[in-house]
């Protein structure tokens, strides 16, 4: 075998070698899935939603757990995990969905022509392990709804949702039934307010 000819075989399983290691090094993605239908027994007033904001460390696509058992002050990341964009993005997405899909007018801050404005503050969105093998989704959050800058109503909510495996699988099943919920109730929440009465 000629020299040109070996370098050109190096050449070629060097390429593949290296296809291959890129390929084994891509993370799972996951996201929130499709938007579940629940009808409301009131529709929400049309508001303006604000960007989900969020602590620096969730405002990422790692998927976060903490191991409660060994420290819970601790956020860990799965290493060959993550989500489709970041978590108050996810949030925002669903939560605009949704309020449309229950009859509610969303539109996007500057656009909304003096309508209230719904501003959404994610605090927690992980998978807690209190023990090994059993975990459950916490998803938190604050909504605030503004006119002008006055501040016309907030509550926090919170909700959480068993993981059915103790992975990052089981987990962004878990973050999604728990996301759903909180969206739920920050919908039937902000159609109980006075706006537009």
């Amino acid at each position: 075998m000629t020299l040109f000819l070996r370098l050109l075989v190096l050449a070629a399983v060097a390429g593949l070698l290296n296809a291959c290691a890129i390929r084994a090094e891509q993370p799972t993605l996951y996201d929130l899935g499709p938007v579940r239908a629940t009808a409301p027994a009131t529709a929400p007033p049309a508001v303006g939603i604000a960007e989900v904001q969020a602590p620096l460390w969730l405002d990422s696509q790692f998927m976060y757990y903490r191991l409660a058992y060994v420290n819970r002050l601790q956020p860990r990341a799965y290493a060959d995990s993550r989500w489709t964009m970041p978590p108050p993005a996810l949030v925002g997405q669903h939560l605009k969905s949704r309020l449309a899909q229950a009859g509610g007018v969303v539109v996007a801050p500057g656009d909304d022509a003096g309508l209230p404005v719904l501003r959404i503050e994610l605090d927690d969105f992980t998978q807690v392990f209190a023990e090994p093998g059993r975990s459950d989704a916490q998803v938190a959050l604050r909504a605030s709804l503004f006119k002008g800058r006055a501040l016309l109503a907030q509550k926090t909510f919170l909700r959480s949702a068993p993981a059915p495996s103790p992975d990052a699988t089981g987990g962004a099943a878990a973050l999604a039934a728990a996301s759903d919920a909180v969206i739920n109730d920050v919908i039937a929440w902000l159609a109980r307010q006075p706006v537009g009465k």
